[in-house]
């Protein structure tokens, strides 16, 4: 369940919004008329990020899965010196981090 109320209501009823969200419910902030914050539980925060997180990695997993089953192309292989050079430009840049 959800509910919208005003700042201007909020700053008044806070304490019972507090006990709203501890009861799982949601509340929408507004100012003007326009939402501008969600008041929620933080274990429903964590997990509405872990779904999200969760997601991307399907996303990632599907992608990897996808190239491994897709046959290479043949192009000229990298030399040793360019694959040499190349990881020294990563720990040089790593290291002026």
């Amino acid at each position: 369940m959800s509910t919208t109320m005003s700042v201007s209501e909020a700053r008044a009823a806070l304490p019972a919004i507090i006990e709203r969200v501890l009861d799982g419910e949601e509340v929408t902030l507004t100012r003007h008329g326009v939402a501008v914050a969600v008041v929620v539980r933080p274990d429903s925060l964590r997990a509405r990020k872990a779904d999200r997180v969760l997601a991307a990695a399907a996303e990632v997993h599907e992608v990897l899965e996808a190239g491994r089953r897709s046959a290479l192309r043949s192009r000229t292989a990298m030399t040793s010196e360019r694959a040499d050079a190349l990881v020294d430009h990563v720990r040089t840049t790593r290291a002026l981090r």
